[in-house]
């Protein structure tokens, strides 16, 4: 028996042999010191993931290696149960080290929750053989589950499923069917197994190129009834898989925290944009135009005052993000619902917070000049990266700060799903 656990915290009996027990002597701050050890490795080969248009087996090894996937995972299956506010900090420094690896990590570091909430059958389908594996997701209805005995026919196309080629499993939104001929009349969340769907190879953008965001396909597969987690289920802050995972990390409604890995590997891109402009202006001089000689960079005041502008922005978007963070847990172990206004304030803070990372990234950008247009230059990429990040619907400043002024105006939010 672990020191401080019980019974409750351990997996069935059909996958206790494999089970890597969680290490309890780590604290949040040293996971967090480890994702940041990894940031030079992760610039290194910011090239090459942009060049395969995906995060290497390398790098996710990587990560396993430091513990990362764990900071959400269900202690029962070796994984640590830090806070939300935790899970952050981590996506923040690898999204520093490199956008894409940022972006995959975070959505499949935050995917080792929404598992939890799942049946313990389906949890036991995850982690019980590996309890390193990870997942993927599209959310978006892509396709219909139509009701059989004991589960699902499914039958679909899934778009913007970042990071599948690293993915063991994929966690797919699904309209629920009668049967075929019906209109579906609920919403839910699939888990599928990489041998159950085939990827189509079509991610070819401008930023965030190394996530691999294809499309999953799927022709009429079976899934047990335990792999189904319901639209309601999710929101309920009491999911199935609340029974055996009882800390307040399952109590949080989903579409409550959904969107904090993208933030977080967002406001890591803005940070790295930083980090990596100071490297490069602070030994850089200027080449001296017609009539002028060189110049070090770091001397010109409004590079000094451009620095500062970003780095105040980014320090504000991760206080303000960190805030809610806390506030969601607080009200967690309270024992309460988030209200209406919490939800909604805390989405437009999420949204408003990589407005300003993506405003702190602009400032530098506009001042590389020549070499900071090399696809060398990792300046340019993390803006490239951040430009793309913040055109994802959950981070839409149009849509998000709308429905925080609807909402703060007394006015109908519009929707439940935020």
């Amino acid at each position: 028996m672990i020191r401080g656990y019980t019974p409750q915290h351990l997996a069935s009996e059909t996958a206790m042999d494999t089970i890597e027990r969680v290490d309890i002597t780590t604290t949040p701050d040293e996971l967090v010191a480890r994702a940041a050890a990894l940031k030079p490795v992760l610039r290194d080969r910011q090239r090459e993931t942009e060049r395969n248009r995906r995060v290497s087996v390398e790098t996710v090894a990587d990560l396993k290696a430091a513990g990362l996937y764990k900071v959400q995972q269900p202690a029962r299956y070796g994984g640590y149960e830090f806070d939300i506010g935790t899970f952050v900090r981590c996506a923040t420094e690898i999204g520093a080290g490199c956008g894409s690896t940022g972006w995959v990590y975070s959505t499949a570091a935050q995917h080792q929750l929404q598992i939890g909430m799942y049946d313990v059958a389906a949890q036991d389908d995850v982690w019980g053989n590996d309890p390193l594996a990870i997942a993927a997701s599209s959310y978006s209805p892509g396709g219909t589950a139509v009701e059989t005995e004991g589960g699902y026919r499914i039958t679909g196309k899934w778009l913007y499923c970042s990071g599948v080629l690293n993915a063991d499993w994929m966690i797919l939104g699904a309209r629920i069917a009668k049967d075929a001929e019906s209109d579906p009349y609920t919403q839910g969340y699939i888990l599928v197994p990489k041998a159950d769907y085939a990827v189509e190879d079509n991610w070819d953008v401008m930023g965030l190129i190394g996530t691999g965001s294809n499309d999953v396909l799927i022709d009429d597969i079976f899934i047990p009834a335990h792999r189904m987690l319901t639209l309601e289920q999710a929101l309920s802050g009491k999911p199935p898989g609340s029974a055996v995972n009882d800390n307040d990390l399952w109590k949080v409604p989903f579409f409550a925290a959904i969107s904090l890995c993208l933030c977080g590997a967002a406001m890591g891109m803005a940070k790295g944009a930083l980090e990596t402009y100071i490297d490069q202006i602070a030994v850089r001089k200027t080449r001296g135009a017609a009539l002028s000689q060189p110049q070090s960079m770091a001397d010109f005041p409004t590079i000094q005052a451009r620095v500062a502008e970003a780095a105040a922005a980014i320090d504000a978007a991760q206080n303000l993000v960190g805030r809610d963070c806390n506030n969601i847990m607080s009200v967690m172990a309270e024992g309460r619902e988030l209200t209406t206004e919490e939800r909604a304030r805390n989405k437009g803070n999420l949204s408003f917070a990589v407005k300003m990372a993506r405003k702190s990234t602009d400032l530098l950008f506009e001042s590389v000049g020549g070499a900071g247009l090399t696809n060398a230059s990792m300046t340019q990429r993390f803006w490239r990266d951040l430009h793309s990040a913040s055109k994802h619907i959950s981070l839409n400043w149009d849509m998000c700060s709308t429905l925080y002024g609807r909402v703060s105006l007394g006015l109908p939010s519009g929707t439940a799903q935020f």
